[in-house]
């Protein structure tokens, strides 16, 4: 079983008695129930991590940690950044949940023009405040140290912005009247970064697959199934980690 990580502010340079304390020293103590002589490792969730070992347990919320290890994780490479198509209901959070066990490094929340869902006001910033935390949680329990960055949501136009600046672009289409190419025979770059689009449950309009399209973006197919748009991403992930030996 490995260690159970938490998330600290900030991380001390080196080897250091050090004090976890709020709601996450709360989860330590009383939901963890760690005590004396238990590894931890503690995480500023971007790539700094310190490997731990519990001197003592106080109270209800604090949890003294003799640090015994720092370091800083480089990002890997390829970068996988999946554009997500705001699903309905709670499907968004199950998305970001699956992806970021599965390994992806950037999400970006985009509001196509068949998503039933909209993020507008108070409402938008919830949805939005959501997904970040869903990151958080399912970083941390997946024994990542380097959470995925949950963009702000993005227009078409942004999207397509995006799509220009990669090194590789691949629009998610089940419909090989649209020319869509298997994705697992995809010419994939070694370095630099990858952005998988996945639509929404209407699919993804023309006009956006011509915008699309002329930013850089190839219309690409996973298998013979469709899938929902709430786990496309997690598939198309898993597939460009085993390719480029992310996974390996």
């Amino acid at each position: 079983m490995t260690a159970p990580v938490f998330v600290v502010e900030e991380l001390p340079d080196g080897p250091a008695e050090f004090v976890l304390d709020g709601p996450e020293g709360r989860h330590a103590v009383s939901v963890k129930r760690l005590r004396a002589g238990e590894e931890v490792v503690l995480t500023d969730g971007t790539g700094r991590w310190a490997r731990g070992e519990v001197v003592a347990a106080e109270g209800k919320d604090r949890l003294v940690v003799r640090l015994t290890q720092v370091a800083e994780e480089p990002a890997e490479a390829p970068r996988i950044t999946v554009v997500q198509a705001l699903p309905k209901g709670d499907r968004g959070e199950l998305a970001v949940e699956t992806m970021t066990e599965t390994g992806v490094d950037a999400i970006v929340p985009w509001s196509a023009s068949r998503c039933i869902t909209q993020w507008k006001g108070d409402r938008g910033l919830k949805a939005l405040a959501k997904w970040r935390a869903t990151a958080r949680e399912a970083g941390k329990q997946s024994r990542r140290v380097r959470f995925p960055e949950v963009a702000d949501a993005a227009t078409t136009k942004q999207v397509a912005a995006l799509l220009a600046r990669a090194d590789f672009a691949a629009v998610l289409h089940e419909d090989r009247d649209y020319g869509s190419e298997p994705l697992a025979t995809a010419q994939l770059p070694a370095d630099g970064q990858i952005v998988l689009v996945v639509g929404p449950e209407g699919g993804v309009s023309p006009e956006e697959l011509a915008l699309f399209e002329e930013a850089g973006a190839k219309a690409y197919r996973l298998g013979r199934s469709v899938l929902r748009t709430s786990t496309a991403g997690t598939a198309a992930a898993a597939l460009i980690l085993g390719r480029t030996g992310r996974w390996s």
